[in-house]
């Protein structure tokens, strides 16, 4: 019953997408449209489609308000899924890594000065500076991943702590939007559908009861 009324939700939260426009639906739609577009574009790349996308992906982490859910639904529709999640993730590694660098190299001053919402809203996580309070932070959506960074680079967390902390814990939303993709180019829209609706099931919670997950890790640490 209880998984009924899940998937019930979840089916229902697209539906809304759908008829509010939503701007990742918008996305998908757009993409399905212009398939033949950018096939062609990825024609002109050529061998360079990988490491051109990988550079999108590192720049939308480093210039945090560029959206990283439409790359990461991009990156499944044009290499399937599972070349996109790989892609993503050397992407995103990268740039987290450039940006944590620049936090460390600039300091507090210019990370409070360039971000200072995300600043009042995380200082105290980067206070803690622990590794499964930082897992936590890459895993639970609505948390500014991509300014954390930059935040985390302020802490006195090693470098290669935070780059496996960081990667491991952006895996599970960014195989997600890799699979999503890959489902809208194969014309897929029930398994779409589906996969769309488990993890609306999984991360609207996740999403709610962020503030209490992360006073409760807090606290333990």
């Amino acid at each position: 019953m209880i998984g009924g009324v899940v998937s019930a939700l979840g089916l229902g939260f697209v539906a809304w997408l759908i008829v509010t426009d939503a701007p990742t639906y918008r996305v998908l739609a757009r993409l399905y449209e212009d398939k033949q577009q950018v096939r062609a574009m990825l024609d002109r790349w050529g061998g360079w489609a990988p490491i051109v996308f990988i550079g999108i992906q590192a720049m939308q982490v480093i210039i945090a308000p560029i959206p990283g859910d439409v790359t990461g639904l991009l990156g499944g529709f044009v290499f399937g899924q599972w070349p996109g999640f790989l892609y993503s993730t050397i992407g995103q590694t990268i740039g987290s890594l450039v940006a944590f660098w620049v936090g460390r190299r600039l300091g507090a001053t210019f990370v409070r000065e360039m971000a200072p919402r995300a600043w009042r809203r995380m200082s105290s996580l980067v206070e803690a500076e622990g590794a499964i309070l930082c897992f936590i932070v890459y895993l639970i959506p609505g948390l500014p991943k991509d300014l954390g960074c930059y935040l985390f680079g302020v802490s006195p967390m090693p470098f290669w702590v935070f780059a496996v902390v960081s990667t491991l814990g952006r895996m599970p939303g960014t195989w997600a939007l890799s699979a999503q993709g890959a489902k809208a180019a194969a014309g897929a829209y029930l398994e779409l559908l589906l996969l769309t609706a488990i993890l609306v099931a999984v991360a609207l919670p996740l999403y709610y009861y962020r503030p209490r997950i992360v006073s409760w890790f807090q606290r333990r640490g």
